[in-house]
């Protein structure tokens, strides 16, 4: 543009400065011009939510099957058409795929950037996907999809949230029943159902985001996940849903079934089988191994309490400068509770961390650096774990 100016300064007559002004504007504007054409250019995208699908080589009843794509591929727009899609594959197959089946460049930028955002956040707990699912944007059975993860994969949980649960049509809803007291008997009309604290007065559904072994994050159904349980003490639950399990440490038993012969002790943590509650869980457990018994007992139990993931287990010293393994908990401190508007994920407004020492079997709680007696009276479990049998013994209670 300026040599253009230059050019016409040196061999014509001189310009008026009026003349000037209009000639850099319309050079400016046919740069701008330019620009806009590249961007214009720049390939539309799409990406496939199916499973697998094929593309067609027309949109008609009888048509040819160009190529088959899989869930994440991404696909360049060729056409658009009336509820379908011409599009080209990176090995240049063309075809036409329903609009249904695929999302979007802006969709696909919001999963990029979920897991950009939790790429590094802590993991609370293990699990185990039951059957093929995918990831959603945010909780909600309607909104956003893309990944779908395959049966038994192994997913690391990261922020549980809940979102009030779909209302059923009218033609199912289920006839109405009479309501439970607390003894489980039957109350008629002024009966009351048992309720817990918090319990949401809607029916919710809770939701995990989730991150795969490939490093994909998205909100998974909780219902559709089974959390990595020891099955050493599986079968302790007595009712509750185990949210997480952690090892504490490890004892020598020489007639453990285990090669090492090092059978773990644990802390868990259990909450009722119901969604929506505004805490992760309400009871802490810890187990210990009885080398004289080979069993697990209840070192310490302690319930009614509003916890937080995740727990945390560490090594630490006791009051003589001697290592022991130590676990925390977050507890909230206060009724108040702070709801995310977009992801429904609950957190307390007021928390208090909780820490304990386990040392000789028994479990101490620690207070401004003096570990002080905590519930230290081992009890034996009340069911039989499947694994680490003495001799055929039986380990239960």
């Amino acid at each position: 543009m300026f040599a253009a100016l230059w050019f016409f300064r040196r061999t014509g007559p001189r310009p008026r400065p009026r003349l000037c002004f209009a000639i850099c504007v319309a050079l400016m504007a046919a740069l701008s011009g330019c620009t806009r054409l590249r961007e214009h250019l720049k390939p539309e995208m799409v990406y496939v939510v199916a499973k697998q699908t094929y593309l067609r080589d027309r949109v008609a009843a009888v048509s040819n099957r160009v190529a088959l794509v899989s869930n994440g591929e991404p696909l360049e727009v060729v056409e658009h058409g009336r509820r379908f899609l011409k599009t080209k594959t990176a090995k240049g197959e063309v075809g036409w795929i329903e609009e249904h089946m695929v999302i979007d460049q802006a969709a696909y930028d919001q999963f990029a950037a979920l897991g950009h955002q939790h790429a590094h956040d802590p993991v609370v707990a293990t699990a185990v996907l039951r059957d093929d699912l995918y990831l959603h944007v945010k909780p909600g059975r309607e909104t956003d999809r893309f990944y779908l993860l395959p049966e038994n994969e192994k997913l690391q949980l990261l922020i549980r949230a809940s979102v009030a649960k779909p209302a059923p049509p009218q033609g199912l809803l289920p006839a109405p029943h009479p309501a439970v007291g607390t003894k489980g008997k039957k109350t008629g009309s002024s009966g009351a159902k048992e309720t817990l604290p918090g319990e949401p007065a809607v029916p919710m559904e809770d939701w995990w985001l989730v991150r795969d072994s490939k490093g994909q994050v998205g909100w998974m159904l909780s219902r559709r996940l089974d959390v990595d349980v020891p099955d050493e003490i599986a079968g302790y639950s007595e009712g509750q849903k185990i949210v997480g399990a952690y090892v504490l440490t490890r004892v020598y038993d020489s007639e453990s079934s285990l090669p090492d012969k090092m059978v773990p002790e644990y802390v868990s943590v259990t909450n009722a089988y119901k969604d929506g509650l505004p805490y992760d869980f309400d009871q802490v457990r810890v187990f210990t191994w009885n080398v004289k018994k080979h069993r697990y007992e209840t070192a310490y139990r302690q319930r009614n309490v509003q916890g937080y993931l995740p727990v945390k287990v560490s090594q630490a010293k006791n009051a003589q400068g001697q290592p022991v393994p130590e676990f925390s908990i977050t507890v909230s401190t206060s009724d108040e509770v702070k709801v995310d508007p977009v992801t429904g994920a609950a957190r307390p407004a007021q928390t208090d961390v909780l820490r304990y020492q386990l040392e000789g079997g028994m479990v101490r709680r620690v207070t401004a650096g003096v570990p002080a007696p905590m519930a230290v009276k081992s009890k034996p479990v009340a069911a039989a774990p499947r694994h680490h049998r003495g001799k055929g013994k039986k380990t239960g209670g």
